[in-house]
């Protein structure tokens, strides 16, 4: 006679070991993105600078403002759940 008890508590307890692994790694990123704020532009690579492309001339890049940088997404909502707050609190 099989024991069909033991399968479902099998498949709860990966249903929990997966929700467990979801729940550190979003902890992770947000840790991540509270500790490091900022990335490299994809734009320009980090560098700042955009390229002609005819000839060896740079300018500004467009998307950072030559500052190499952008905010990360994980800080963007941070920011805004901050400010959320701030609002209600008021």
């Amino acid at each position: 006679m099989p024991v069909l008890a033991a399968t479902a508590t099998t498949e709860t307890t990966m249903i929990g070991v997966l929700i467990l692994a979801l729940a550190l790694v979003t902890l992770g990123y947000a840790l991540g993105c509270w500790l490091w704020p900022f990335g490299a532009c994809r734009k320009c690579h980090g560098t700042g600078k955009r390229r002609s492309p005819f000839g060896k001339a740079f300018g500004l890049c467009r998307r950072c403002h030559g500052d190499g940088r952008r905010l990360r997404v994980g800080r963007r909502i941070i920011n805004s759940l901050r400010e959320i707050h701030g609002k209600g609190t008021r």
